[in-house]
């Protein structure tokens, strides 16, 4: 498979370019995929369970609304202040790829008003709703989780596009709606280790499991695999 280009460098390889945290930065994951996927449900499972362990900020994007922002505000999953909100103007790829000052600005402005003694570890970065070409610019965060469900069939994975072949992490969501739309999860294990080779991917139902549990497990990982506090 030819490689996507992203920054103008190979993109889905092990050596493609990853930004180049300063000791205390916080680590910066995106969060991707179409709409209707579950990426701010994604986030608010993440956010209930992290915001006891670590300091925590959230980022989201949508074209002409803070809905997803407005969205973690309302179910309270962090105070207001930790969570912001960009309004990207066109389509969503943009912000989180191409021209990505407004989300650094915005991260910039969470880790100001977060110094100190409660400096941020995290900053989950969620795009607006896109398709499979979706991915987060080296520069903008330091690993991204690419979000599908099975809604959409079991096909997706097989369509693969630089989102589900490339991203640290896919997530194949909604798995409790399998029956309804009669898609085959084995044949969504099946295809998305045949794209990914040896990336993770997780198979998940906010549903049946709240917590997200494999994905909270991944994101401890990298907390882990690059600390925050020199």
């Amino acid at each position: 498979m030819p490689p996507h280009f992203i920054d103008g460098q190979p993109h889905g390889h092990a050596d493609r370019p990853r930004r180049v945290r300063q000791p205390g930065e916080p680590l910066r994951i995106g969060i991707g995929g179409p709409v209707g996927s579950g990426k701010t449900a994604l986030v608010a499972a993440l956010s209930r369970t992290l915001r006891d362990e670590l300091s925590l900020a959230v980022l989201t994007n949508d074209i002409y609304t803070t809905e997803d922002a407005d969205f973690l505000r309302r179910n309270a999953v962090l105070p207001d202040d930790r969570i912001a909100a960009v309004q990207t103007g066109g389509c969503p790829h943009t912000a989180i790829r191409d021209d990505i000052t407004a989300n650094l600005d915005a991260i910039d402005d969470l880790i100001a008003t977060h110094s100190g003694p409660d400096r941020l570890d995290l900053i989950l970065v969620e795009s607006g709703g896109d398709n499979l070409t979706a991915t987060f610019s080296s520069g903008l965060v330091d690993a991204q989780i690419f979000v599908i469900d099975v809604a959409g069939g079991d096909k997706v994975p097989r369509k693969g596009g630089p989102g589900v072949t490339f991203s640290d992490l896919l997530v194949i969501n909604k798995t409790d709606l399998a029956p309804m739309v009669g898609a085959d999860l084995d044949v969504m294990r099946r295809d998305a280790g045949a794209v990914r080779n040896d990336r993770p991917f997780v198979l998940i139902s906010l549903t049946e499991d709240p917590t997200a549990a494999a994905v909270l497990a991944w994101v401890r990982d990298q907390l882990a695999a690059t600390p925050v506090r020199p």
